[in-house]
């Protein structure tokens, strides 16, 4: 038969735990909590605790942070410890305060909330192993096609040349314009008044202005505009 001998960590740690629930029970019924609530208190606070251990455990196992599993495990040993520490005689448990009666009232729904998001956290999956690609023979992608003689390529139709365009005969040169006979007193008026105008402008006179000034036709004041050069 195999003799039990006694560990020294488990004994310390049956003793811490039995002081801090004992602190927990009296916190919480001194914060108006009687009867069996004032022992759900303690169940409560060491559950959490040691779940939200146990999630921090099992994550870092996988490879996967954990966050809201420390984030339970603070809120848990501050409520453990800030109970130890009020018993300790620093708070008159004859006359708690306010704020800690709602504290105590208040954590059944914050340890339920915990409690739910830490039983709900997944793990991360181990990854299928990879299929050993080197074990595996080497197959051909794909089989090449057999030889094929070549296709004679068909010869193409000849093209016949294509006739000559008869050259197109030359346009006609048209007969040059008659001259026109222009009185010589016209010609000595034209340059009096080509005079004038370029003694006032400075630059010579045109057709159009010369046929203005003479009121003659267009082909006259052309024949004269010639001869005035």
């Amino acid at each position: 038969m195999r003799l039990l001998r006694p560990d020294a960590v488990l004994v310390q740690a049956a003793i811490a735990g039995a002081l801090s629930f004992a602190h927990l029970h009296d916190l919480a019924s001194a914060a108006g909590q009687n009867g069996w609530k004032a022992w759900a208190y303690p169940v409560s606070v060491d559950l959490l605790l040691v779940a939200a251990w146990h999630r921090m455990r099992t994550l870092r196992a996988a490879g996967t942070p954990a966050p809201a599993a420390w984030t339970w495990f603070a809120i848990a040993l501050t409520a453990s410890l800030g109970a130890n520490v009020a018993t300790a005689g620093l708070l008159d448990l004859g006359h708690v305060p306010p704020w800690l009666r709602i504290l105590v009232a208040g954590w059944p729904a914050l340890a339920f909330f915990g409690g739910t998001l830490l039983a709900h956290t997944t793990t991360a999956t181990a990854r299928p192993a990879e299929p050993d690609i080197a074990a595996e023979p080497d197959l051909p992608l794909y089989e090449p096609a057999p030889p094929f003689a070549p296709l004679a390529e068909p010869e193409p139709p000849a093209v016949e040349a294509p006739e000559p365009v008869p050259a197109l005969p030359p346009a006609p040169t048209p007969a040059p314009a008659p001259a026109v006979a222009v009185p010589a007193a016209l010609i000595d008026h034209a340059r009096k008044v080509a005079d004038d105008h370029h003694a006032r402008t400075g630059a010579p006179i045109d057709a159009d202005t010369l046929r203005a000034r003479l009121g003659v036709p267009a082909h006259f004041a052309d024949a004269i505009a010639a001869q005035l050069t």
